[in-house]
């Protein structure tokens, strides 16, 4: 095995919630950001929240948009948000993990 392989294989071998992690960590204002959004449309009389329309504005949003913003993570950061807001947990639609 080539050296350029091993190193891909250890790079795309972390999982998503890794992955998310250590997203999460070098971007905290994403998450300050959705949970501003989120609030925002409840606040407004919405009863749901599509995370994915979150993403999608918040792309928008930011200048240069933010390089690793990956749709894999919405879940997560749902799941985020309702550990933060149990009473927000109506408003995502939220289904069961396939994996860790």
């Amino acid at each position: 095995m080539s050296t350029a392989i091993s190193w891909a294989n250890r790079t795309n071998g972390r999982t998503i919630t890794e992955r998310f992690h250590a997203f999460d960590a070098e971007h905290p204002h994403v998450y300050r950001e959705l949970e501003r959004m989120a609030a925002r449309r409840l606040a407004g009389g919405a009863t749901r929240v599509s995370l994915k329309d979150l993403f999608e504005d918040l792309r928008r949003q930011l200048p240069h948009g933010v390089a690793g913003l990956n749709n894999n993570f919405t879940a997560l950061y749902a799941r985020r948000l309702i550990a933060a807001h149990p009473h927000w947990a109506s408003a995502f639609e939220l289904r069961r993990r396939r994996s860790a």
